[in-house]
């Protein structure tokens, strides 16, 4: 087990480059982390957009830069709701919220809480049960339980206190927690983050941002808890992402390292005695405990075993503290006794090992990398992704769910809550995030300016419908809004509105608007993106996945193309041959939506690019330019056919078949409805078309 410093020196070295060259450097750990807090503001603003009283935090490997590809780790989102309000002290009471004094005692699982019900209108106990989501204990106290906190949606799965949704091939599992504020820290963290090391790390900067933002409390109880159903764990995750975030790469690669090991050797069933949680408590200790001066990119393998070491310590004793809250044991009741012996002498086996148990690391092909970084004269094996792909393939990956949570927060997420709540409009949404965009954080300006334009348009479009359906003329402001809209991405928000021109029948600026929009589309940069489906995409263009490396996330509305929205408010400013879309399904159908097709599915949805020659169809139609229109009917039959991106195809079968139609090609037109219901069996407006086809063609006979 002992080498030379020598060997030890070159190892850590090398062990250090095939990190980063799978993605771990400084490059691709800011970008994620950057991305990852910008969506977590996108999401938090726009709840607050519409008066919800919450806050969305990312936290997890995914948001501090500490994974990999290969590590395919979970997104964990919290859900904070303000609405509730844990108290420590009667002083931390407030008034018309639903507070809940947090109770540790002999009764409590260290590290977790019961949470009683106070009264909202003065501080004294609640007496009176509410609802079934209370219990009376023996003692006479209202406690709330924790699985008051249920799964939402057909797609999620309860884990503990997360919702978990699986996610398909080429996308992540998000796990989704929820939980409730609390504003200050217990009392045992305290005396812990009091407790300063030697080494003086965590510096006290870092220990005032822990303090000063309290802590959570989530659904779940510990394994040896007595009382399951009433337990609540107390989470310190801001205070934690803090100290991560103020990690250097050596210790960084020694964490990562750690969840390497622990899924190639330790828990390759993925089974629940340890976790990367508890690796990365281990590694924080290990920080706290060592000279900084330690952690450096030639000494990563000494502090790797250094890590490995106390993780068996930790096993041993049945005992890893957390961090913050020491008094909570990680471990306890995590093991059997023939599993704890297996996991310790699998951990003796790899420090025994120095080094040679890293050379059967499949992740990321991490054995082969480093097998061939320690031949200095072998170049990359065949097959394997270079550094710089892999850090282009992580950064479409990042700005892909950068763009969905941009759509997600807004088309259908905040739209439908709008239309469900009565003391709430879009021009008070619209209000709020421009506030945001000019009083705001730095990065809850950013996320503002992201989300405005969608609503912009949206808004537009619903007042020039309104005003269709009343024979009035079109306001001036409509008009204005939807060119403040123009910008929400290179396409949705000018076909949006040349869709209102060529409704109200001003086909000369429809025809300007879409000229514009076909020579911003840029098929070598421009990607069309989606968030009504949850496929994996890999056949991103070189230019697209070079931007994204080389750039930064503000420039995701110049490289995207999302697709065009419609509600049924905005039912005029749609061409005729789109609004069949919004009555796609009939009630049987409708039981055969998922979680995700509930999203979209009463919405007129449709790729930007096919819409785009559609348009361009029926406007050149109106213009009398038959030979222009016959040119936009060919590149809408092409683009439909052969595009590789293309999320809604039924929906341009659909008016490919009515532009058919009109041509006086029936033949052709049932062939469209006919490709369009073997992509889309239900929910699919294709029948109607069809049977309106069929009833055409017996009244002629």
């Amino acid at each position: 087990m002992f080498q030379s410093p020598e060997y030890s020196n070159i190892l850590s070295l090398k062990l250090s480059e095939v990190l980063e060259d799978v993605g771990v450097n400084e490059e691709m750990v800011m970008k994620r982390r950057r991305v990852h807090m910008l969506a977590e503001n996108i999401h938090t603003v726009s709840l607050k957009s519409i008066c919800e009283n919450r806050t969305v935090y990312n936290f997890g490997s995914q948001s501090e830069g500490t994974t990999t590809i290969g590590l395919n780790s979970d997104t964990d989102i919290l859900l904070l709701d303000y609405d509730y309000n844990v108290i420590q002290d009667w002083a931390e009471w407030k008034q018309n919220k639903i507070n809940l004094l947090m109770i540790q005692d002999e009764d409590v699982t260290p590290g977790y809480c019961f949470l009683q019900l106070l009264r909202s209108d003065e501080p004294l106990f609640e007496t009176i049960i509410p609802d079934q989501d209370y219990i009376r204990d023996n003692k006479g106290k209202i406690l709330l339980k924790n699985t008051s906190l249920t799964a939402a949606g057909d797609d999620a799965v309860r884990h503990g206190p997360s919702n978990s949704i699986l996610g398909k091939e080429g996308y992540n599992d998000i796990d989704i927690v929820f939980g409730y504020p609390c504003n200050s820290l217990p009392q045992s963290a305290l005396h812990s983050l009091d407790r300063q090391s030697i080494w003086r790390w965590p510096i006290s900067e870092m220990i005032r941002y822990a303090v000063s933002n309290g802590c959570f409390v989530v659904g779940t109880s510990s394994k040896i808890s007595t009382s399951p159903e009433l337990e609540w764990r107390i989470s310190t995750s801001l205070g934690e992402r803090c100290f991560m975030f103020n990690t250097n790469i050596t210790q960084l690669h020694c964490y990562v390292l750690m969840k390497i090991i622990l899924k190639t050797f330790l828990t390759p069933q993925r089974e629940s005695s340890l976790s990367s949680f508890m690796c990365k408590t281990v590694v924080l200790h290990c920080i706290q405990n060592t000279d900084g001066n330690i952690w450096k990119k030639n000494n990563l393998f000494t502090c790797l075993t250094y890590c490995l070491l106390e993780l068996q310590s930790y096993i041993r004793n049945e005992n890893c503290p957390h961090f913050i809250i020491r008094v909570n044991n990680l471990m306890a009741g995590q093991f059997t006794a023939e599993g704890k012996l297996d996991i310790l002498q699998k951990i003796s086996n790899i420090i025994q090992s120095d080094g040679r148990h890293l050379l059967r690391i499949c992740i990321d092909d991490f054995g082969n990398r480093l097998q061939a970084k320690q031949h200095t004269d072998r170049a990359i094996p065949y097959g394997m992704l270079t550094p710089r792909l892999i850090n282009e393939n992580i950064s479409v990956w990042l700005f892909h769910n950068l763009a969905r949570t941009i759509v997600t927060s807004n088309c259908p997420l905040i739209i439908l809550n709008l239309l469900e709540k009565q003391n709430v409009n879009l021009k008070q949404c619209i209000l709020k995030l421009v506030n945001y965009s000019v009083h705001g954080s730095r990065l809850e300006q950013l996320a503002s300016r992201c989300l405005v334009p969608f609503l912009y348009s949206t808004l537009g479009s619903i007042m020039v419908s309104s005003n269709i359906r009343r024979n009035t003329a079109i306001q001036y402001q409509a008009l204005k809004l939807l060119s403040l809209g123009l910008n929400s991405d290179v396409t949705s928000g000018r076909l949006k509105l040349a869709s209102v021109l060529y409704s109200v029948g001003d086909m000369d600026r429809a025809e300007f608007i879409l000229k514009q929009t076909e020579n911003r589309y840029n098929c070598d940069i421009v990607e069309p993106l989606c968030v009504c489906w949850r496929c994996p995409r890999s056949n991103w263009s070189a230019e697209f996945k070079r931007k994204c490396r080389e750039q930064n996330e503000d420039c995701i509305n110049r490289i995207t193309s999302f697709c065009v929205r419609f509600m049924q408010t905005e039912v005029n400013c749609i061409p005729r041959e789109l609004q069949y879309e919004l009555k796609r399904s009939t009630q049987d159908d409708m039981q055969h939506r998922s979680y995700i097709d509930k999203m979209w599915m009463d919405f007129a949805v449709v790729d930007s690019l096919p819409f785009l020659y559609f348009l361009q169809y029926k406007v050149d139609g109106n213009l009398q330019r038959h030979q222009d229109q016959h040119e936009a009917l060919c590149n809408l039959v092409i683009t439909t056919m052969s595009g590789q991106n293309l999320w809604h195809r039924e929906t341009a079968l659909n008016l490919i078949g009515q532009c058919m139609e009109q041509e006086n090609k029936p033949k052709e037109a049932m062939r469209c409805y006919m490709l369009s219901l073997q992509q889309r069996e239900r929910n699919n407006a294709a029948k109607f078309h069809i049977c309106n086809l069929l009833r055409k063609h017996l009244s002629d006979i």
